[in-house]
């Protein structure tokens, strides 16, 4: 058996075509397009990662037969062949809240960690428990720009965090 992308797709897609409705005349398309090892096999793998509901049933001999009323898309399926992600790209977004004191404390380690003379260190850490809290948030975007200025360290550090 083999996993292949372009029978998975076109999976997704003719079930997709057929949703809401029954999938009897997918199913018949489907059965063409490649042997039935393979074709077995990419749907159960489509099911293991939610895309599809495969109606495959295994018997005590180990053969699989399918109810063509239990095979169906998905909604994280239909959300996969949206370009935009679906709903699942609305739903799935993570937002990160720091307050200003997690902020503060977050400086203040970075600082503590420097290079830097105890007394430029605590000449800064002066200066930043001095800072109003709602100067915090410029602050913020300031650090994220000179952040990004130095992209190439960032992503290379997003491809260490990544592996």
């Amino acid at each position: 058996m083999k996993l292949d992308r372009d029978l998975q797709r076109e999976i997704l897609q003719k079930l997709a075509d057929a949703y809401p409705g029954p999938t009897s005349g997918a199913w018949g398309e489907i059965q063409e397009l490649t042997d039935t090892d393979t074709l077995v096999g990419n749907l159960l793998y489509l099911e293991a990662h939610g895309l599809i509901e495969s109606g495959l049933r295994q018997s005590a001999s180990g053969q699989h037969s399918i109810s063509t009323g239990g095979l169906k898309i998905t909604a994280r399926g239909l959300d996969f062949l949206a370009d935009d992600g679906g709903l699942s790209a609305i739903l799935g977004v993570v937002t990160i809240k720091l307050h200003d004191d997690q902020i503060r404390l977050l400086l203040e380690a970075r600082i503590q960690g420097s290079d830097a003379p105890e007394e430029e260190k605590r000449k800064w850490l002066d200066q930043l428990r001095g800072i109003p809290a709602d100067a915090t948030k410029h602050l913020v975007h300031k650090l994220i720009d000179a952040g990004l200025a130095q992209w190439p360290t960032v992503l290379s550090a997003m491809q260490t965090l990544a592996t």
